[in-house]
């Protein structure tokens, strides 16, 4: 049942996020703005914070793993960073380098890096700084700077919607406008502060003779990331079945047709 509705927003409501303590509840809208809700243990919901730091609709919402940092996605080309500070939200980084709609973020498993897919058909890795880190990279008092590290480009040919870290494999997973998905590895001599990444999967949209949507399967990729085996059942009308590793198989319900699993 529908235990509450929040209202307050002024325009569409594009992105919801529960922060890892579940104590927290980001939305963000079409109205630019980002709210930071707080509920306690009778399910009362208040919110705590509006943060207007974005000057274009807002896409996406998504915290960090591990800590009350949230990351947000703007029209504006921009995403932006909040944490909590003297019993307010604040902005506390800007991350600029998209020349188009930001879409989406997700931050890695360890949350010291984060990726961004945009309008401009590229994805960008962004990395963490501390102060006094051993690379010299400049920080501005006690806030860490976050610095692009990698831009993917070149891969997609439309807008990237959406971007999904893989927190047991570490593959980077994009949704695109030209009706694929993109699975990236990063290579395991790759330099933490100039990683690379390859593409190990492409899931691009095919139609079968009677023009009804099926979906091909192109594959680049190691064993240890993807695994594949087809085998014929008579039984299931010669039909072959697709197995994927566990971690990939719910990619693939989601992917494929029902009827192409059974």
């Amino acid at each position: 049942q529908c235990v509450t509705t929040l209202e307050g927003h002024e325009n569409e409501v594009k992105s919801v996020a529960w922060a890892p303590s579940g104590s927290l509840l980001a939305t963000c809208s079409r109205d630019k703005s980002v709210w930071v809700w707080e509920v306690d243990e009778e399910e009362e919901y208040e919110c705590v914070s509006v943060l207007n730091s974005h000057t274009q609709d807002v896409k996406h919402v998504v915290w960090h793993p591990n800590q009350e940092l949230l990351a947000s996605a703007s029209y504006d080309d921009t995403v932006k960073l909040y944490h909590e500070e003297e019993d307010d939200w604040v902005c506390c980084a800007t991350l600029e380098g998209h020349e188009s709609t930001v879409w989406s973020v997700a931050f890695d498993r360890s949350g010291e890096r984060l990726a961004s897919c945009s309008d401009d058909k590229t994805v960008r890795i962004w990395r963490q700084y501390k102060p006094g880190n051993e690379e010299g990279v400049a920080c501005s008092g006690t806030d860490p700077t976050w610095k692009c590290v990698c831009n993917l480009s070149g891969y997609h040919t439309r807008t990237i919607y959406d971007v999904a870290w893989c927190h047991l494999t570490g593959a980077l997973a994009t949704a695109c406008g030209d009706d694929a998905i993109r699975v990236f590895e990063e290579s395991a001599s790759s330099d933490p502060q100039q990683p690379t990444f390859s593409l190990t999967a492409h899931i691009p949209r095919a139609h079968t003779q009677d023009n009804s949507p099926s979906w091909a399967v192109t594959l680049h990729c190691s064993a240890s990331v993807l695994r594949t085996s087809v085998e014929a059942e008579p039984s299931r009308k010669k039909r072959p079945r697709v197995s994927f590793s566990r971690h990939m198989s719910l990619m693939a319900r989601a992917v494929f047709p029902v009827s192409f699993l059974e």
